[in-house]
């Protein structure tokens, strides 16, 4: 789970206690330094940061850390070479530590002020100052291109980005399987159309929906070099007046859905920068919306992760032919 997620629910859910960060790894570990889980007061949690190991042992801290509002730090040695009893078995095997914070007071502020500037699509860095071992914290908010001259021994730093955001231009019934799988894997998904009766939360439940023209739906956006943008509504003349809007902004990726002809038609006298993608998708053979929702959000992932492949313009699900739910042009 992103860690958008685990603040989404810390603003809007009142059993919200405890917030579980990874701050140290030696060896393997099934997560990195830097994951977060989020301990609800039932009992339930939200994110992981083990393949199952060690979450119900530390849900067993939840009532001492609250009652306390203190934060404590646990430690696990899986190291097989010390502790037989956990060892590789469990598909760890490593050292890890990590912090038990109350969600309450001044890590609560923090906490809903890093989402709120997630949100402004801004990145932020979260200080932890530690004194008393772990027993106290004092919390400072920075930009991330910020020195921070502290100890590193008495500073732990949690680095906030942006959800990557998915614009998906277009809301014919194979846009629904996309967002879908888009808003699975980790994005944050905007459905827009003109068409009031196809854009809304109804069709879209897990999406953010915005409706308008082509010429005005690109000032509302308010585009960035980090977002994606799939254009894919199948009448022509919205996407052309769409795909000319966008590409006065520098994106992380622009995908174009239809044959190769149609768009070479639609982009006449405007450059090609390197972050196009056209026929969309990655080149699998796909056919139907689901298939092809596969094949575009693999190549969301691909691009996400800076996987590299040669011709970006040709490496489609549709090489050279209109992808299966498109109108042939």
């Amino acid at each position: 789970m992103e860690a958008y997620d685990i603040l989404q629910a810390v603003e809007s859910n009142a059993q919200a206690r405890v917030l579980a960060t990874v701050i140290h790894v030696e060896g393997h570990a099934y997560r990195k330094q830097g994951a977060v889980m989020l301990l609800m007061a039932d009992e339930s949690s939200l994110g992981s940061i083990s393949p199952g190991c060690l979450e119900a042992d530390l849900s067993a801290y939840l009532p001492a850390v609250w009652e306390s509002q203190k934060p404590q730090m646990v430690e696990y040695d899986m190291r097989p070479a010390d502790d037989f009893g956990w060892g590789e078995t469990i598909g760890c095997g490593g050292l890890i530590r990590i912090l038990l914070e109350p969600v309450a007071g001044e890590l609560l502020v923090n906490l809903l002020v890093v989402k709120a500037s997630l949100d402004r699509g801004e990145a932020v860095q979260l200080l932890r100052i530690f004194s008393d071992g772990y027993s106290n914290i004092t919390y400072t908010l920075c930009d991330p291109n910020d020195d921070v001259s502290t100890d590193r021994h008495s500073v732990y730093t949690s680095l906030f980005t942006p959800k990557p955001r998915v614009i998906v231009f277009g809301t014919n019934p194979d846009a629904i399987p996309l967002a879908q799988m888009a808003v699975s894997v980790g994005f944050r998904v905007v459905v827009a159309d003109w068409r009031e009766a196809f854009c809304n939360a109804e069709r879209f439940p897990e999406s953010e929906t915005v409706v308008a023209f082509p010429e005005q739906l690109v000032e509302q956006l308010k585009l960035n070099a980090q977002d994606y943008v799939i254009v894919m509504s199948h009448q022509f003349e919205k996407d052309a007046a769409f795909v000319r809007g966008v590409m006065e902004s520098s994106l992380h990726y622009l995908g174009i859905m239809g044959s190769r002809d149609r768009t070479e038609k639609m982009l006449e006298g405007l450059e090609r920068p390197d972050w196009l993608h056209y026929p969309v998708g990655l080149n699998i053979g796909s056919e139907g919306p689901v298939e092809n929702a596969v094949s575009i959000v693999a190549e969301l992932i691909r691009i996400k992760r800076g996987v590299r492949t040669t011709g970006e313009w040709g490496s489609s699900a549709a090489m050279g032919r209109d992808i299966q739910s498109c109108r042939p042009w």
